[in-house]
């Protein structure tokens, strides 16, 4: 489509001899003829020209490194991807808060994705804020570098790892958290005496060896148990010390608190975690991706990164089953499901 052309208006005139000798002026009169010299095409702004010499400059930049020095442009890409996931994020939670406080909507009656992502990025940015300040300063975000290759696993966040690092750092935070399995296992045994009713003695017992000989327990197995998790000494607030510091390890929490900070971060987060099963059910395990699956189940205390789409639908179902019949009391049990529904759940599926 040709551009449009400022018109401008011109005169050709020639002057003629007349038959009686008068000079006669022959005027030809062109009007609106197109004008390359108008003045009314804006020239281009001196900050449009530094952007893109800039963006230029950047381009040129990025190609030496790639060609260069492939590791460190790995490194590179790596950190300016995640930054700009990290400020996505940031937009889209700003806008949830400010939809929240302009239609009163309480936390709890968000939809699934929207309440995942402001858990989420809560927890990330609590972790990615002194390496995002640090790297504020001009030049600083070299130091990031440096901080991402010694440190990416405990200084960054997931937006800043490659996906060979997120699925070996998955691996290693889920090892950390099966390292405490036998101290709640213990915990759970020196229980065992301490609950009035014997037939409740004898069903705990049976699911603490079934789990521990290697055997997945079913929903009916646990829900059978749920009332020595209401009360002494396995509620959420008659837990033993020791109990609650293995647990916050398994939820990736810090364990060097006092004890009645223990019980309330491990009590409003398993009850975020109902929050969101509770939104779940509304949306449906079948409309979640994989990538969303799979977090999903790892948040519960799964480690999925190397199941399949079909093997993680089946647990969480199985979770959301147990979720969705426990009472708010209860919680204590879905703290410890994170332990019994997820220890021999990758050992069942190659029986």
């Amino acid at each position: 489509m040709l551009s449009v052309m400022a018109l401008c208006r011109t005169r050709n005139c020639r002057f003629m001899m007349s038959e009686n000798g008068r000079r006669m002026r022959n005027c030809v009169l062109l009007l609106y003829q197109p004008c390359h010299l108008s003045t009314n095409s804006k020239p281009k702004s001196m900050l449009s020209i530094i952007t893109s010499k800039a963006k230029y400059a950047n381009e040129q930049y990025e190609r030496f490194l790639e060609r260069k020095f492939p590791k460190f442009y790995l490194l590179y890409s790596t950190f300016m991807k995640g930054f700009w996931m990290l400020m996505t994020e940031a937009k889209e939670v700003g806008y949830i808060k400010q939809r929240m406080r302009n239609e009163g909507i309480p936390f709890q009656q968000l939809p699934y994705r929207e309440m995942e992502k402001l858990r989420q990025f809560r927890r990330d940015i609590i972790k990615a804020a002194p390496v995002v300040i640090i790297s504020i300063p001009p030049f600083a975000n070299y130091l990031v570098f440096v901080l991402m290759y010694f440190f990416p696993r405990q200084l960054l966040i997931r937006h800043f790892w490659t996906p060979k690092q997120q699925e070996e750092f998955m691996d290693i935070y889920h090892r950390m958290r099966v390292e405490v399995y036998p101290e709640i296992f213990d915990g759970l045994l020196k229980a065992v005496p301490k609950l009035s009713e014997r037939n409740l003695r004898n069903q705990m017992l049976q699911l603490c060896t079934l789990v521990q000989h290697g055997t997945h327990p079913q929903v009916e197995n646990l829900q059978a148990v749920c009332t020595a998790f209401s009360g002494p000494p396995l509620g959420m607030k008659r837990l033993d010390v020791q109990q609650m510091k293995a647990l916050s390890r398994v939820m990736f929490l810090t364990p060097h608190l006092p004890a009645f900070l223990l019980q309330r971060r491990l009590g409003s987060h398993i009850c975020e975690i109902q929050n969101l099963d509770c939104a779940l059910l509304k949306l449906g395990v079948n409309e979640l991706s994989e990538e969303e699956l799979k977090r999903a189940c790892y948040v519960r205390g799964l480690n999925s990164t190397h199941l399949s789409k079909e093997d993680c639908k089946t647990w969480l179902n199985c979770w959301l089953q147990l979720s969705s019949r426990l009472k708010v009391s209860e919680a204590s049990l879905l703290l410890h499901s994170m332990i019994l529904l997820s220890a021999n759940y990758l050992q069942s599926l190659k029986q």
